[in-house]
C-alpha cells in the first residue's frame, strides 16, 4: 500500500489510448452508462424518488448515505431486491439547516469530523479544514462496517458533496479503503471530457487522474472515463407542472449524453419525491423530483435505445474486470 500512495504523489504515465470501457469489453465507439442516484437514506422522500426512478424507470444504480435517519427504511427494500446495484454514498458533512447527522464512528473516535451541535460539518471547507485524514478514514470504515453488519455489501463508494476530493489526503484515504476492500470508487480515470469542462477538479491534473486510474485497475478495480455531474443545476421554474418539469429535464439529459465522449460515464442525479416535509429540509425538491421524472420519460427511454446507449452497473463492471485476471 505504501507504493500505492507514493505513486499518488508522481504524475509521471501520460494517458491510456484504450477507454477503460473498451477494457472491459464493450465496442470502442460505445457510450456505457451507469444512471447512478444519490442520497438514498437521507429522507423517506429521497428512498420514495429512488424506487420509484429505478421501478418504473431507466435509473440502474445508486448510493447510501449511511448516517442518515432513513437508512434502515431504505434496507427493507434491499432485502427484497438482493442483485440492486447499490453503494455507499459516504458521507462527511451534514450540509442543512434543520436536519442533520453525526459521524457513525462518534465524536470522541473523530472529532474534527464533529460541530457544534453534535454533526457533522456543513460545509466541505469546514470539513477540510478540522478534520483529519485518519479521523476521515475512521469515519469511512465505520459507514462501511454499518452496510456490512445489515447484511449488505455494497457494490461501489462514492462521495458525497465531493468531500473526499477536497485534499489529496482526504483522497489518499478514499482510494485506500477501495482497493483495500476490493470494492470499485467513483474515480474519473479516463479520458475525463466532461468532468474537466465541468468542475473545477480540486488540482487534480489529467496526468494525475491517469496514474490514479490505471493504480485502481492494476489493483482489479473498474475504473470511469468520465463523469456527468451537473443535472443539480438544472432547477426548472418552480410553478412548472410535472408534465413540463419532465420535459425540461428530460431534453437537457438527451442534450448532454449526446456530448458525451464514448467510454464508461457514471451519470449522477439525485431523485426524490418531494412530499410536504420535504421543504423542511431542502430547498432542492424541484431539481430532485425533476431527474426522478426524467428517468420515467418515455422520450428518454426511447432515446436510449434509438442511440444504442448501454447501461451498465458497478457490479457487472466489477464482474468484467474480474474476468479479465
Amino acid at each position: 500500500m505504501k507504493k500505492i500512495l507514493l505513486l499518488l504523489l508522481c504524475p509521471l504515465i501520460s494517458a491510456a489510448q484504450t477507454s477503460y470501457a473498451e477494457k472491459l469489453g464493450y465496442p470502442a465507439d460505445a457510450k456505457v452508462l451507469i444512471l447512478h442516484i444519490d442520497d438514498v437514506g437521507m429522507s423517506y422522500d429521497s428512498n420514495l424518488g429512488a424506487i420509484k426512478a429505478m421501478d418504473e424507470g431507466v435509473a440502474n444504480s445508486l448510493s447510501m448515505m449511511m448516517p442518515c435517519p432513513w437508512i434502515p427504511g431504505f434496507f427493507k427494500y434491499l432485502e427484497t431486491h438482493p442483485n440492486l446495484d447499490a453503494g455507499l454514498h459516504l458521507t462527511l458533512t451534514s450540509e442543512w439547516d434543520n436536519y442533520r447527522w453525526g459521524p457513525l464512528a462518534g465524536k470522541p473516535n473523530v472529532p474534527g469530523l464533529v460541530d457544534k451541535e453534535g454533526a457533522m460539518w456543513d460545509t466541505v471547507r469546514l470539513t477540510a479544514t478540522n478534520a483529519s485524514p485518519d479521523e476521515i478514514e475512521t469515519e469511512i470504515r465505520a459507514q462501511l462496517e454499518r452496510s456490512r453488519s445489515m447484511g449488505w455489501e455494497p457494490t461501489h463508494l462514492d462521495s458525497h458533496m465531493g468531500t473526499l476530493f477536497a485534499t489529496q489526503d482526504f483522497l489518499k484515504r478514499y482510494l485506500k479503503v477501495g482497493m483495500e476492500e476490493g470494492i470499485p470508487v467513483m474515480f474519473p480515470g479516463g479520458h475525463n471530457t466532461m468532468i474537466q469542462e465541468t468542475t473545477a477538479a480540486s488540482g487534480l491534473t489529467k496526468e494525475l487522474t491517469d496514474v490514479i486510474g490505471q493504480q485502481l485497475w492494476e489493483a482489479g478495480l473498474p475504473v470511469l472515463d468520465d463523469l456527468h455531474n451537473i443535472s443539480y443545476d438544472w432547477k426548472g421554474g418552480e410553478t412548472m407542472t410535472d408534465e413540463a418539469l419532465m420535459t425540461y429535464k428530460t431534453k437537457k439529459y438527451i442534450e448532454t449524453i449526446d456530448m458525451l465522449e464514448p467510454g464508461l460515464t457514471m451519470v449522477i442525479m439525485h431523485c426524490t419525491w418531494p412530499t410536504e416535509v420535504f421543504g423542511e429540509i431542502s430547498g432542492s425538491g424541484q431539481t430532485r423530483k425533476g431527474d426522478m421524472l426524467a428517468m420515467m420519460s418515455p422520450d428518454f427511454k426511447a432515446y436510449l435505445k434509438a442511440n444504442n446507449i448501454i447501461l451498465t452497473t458497478w457490479r457487472e463492471a466489477k464482474k468484467r474486470r474480474e474476468n479479465l485476471d
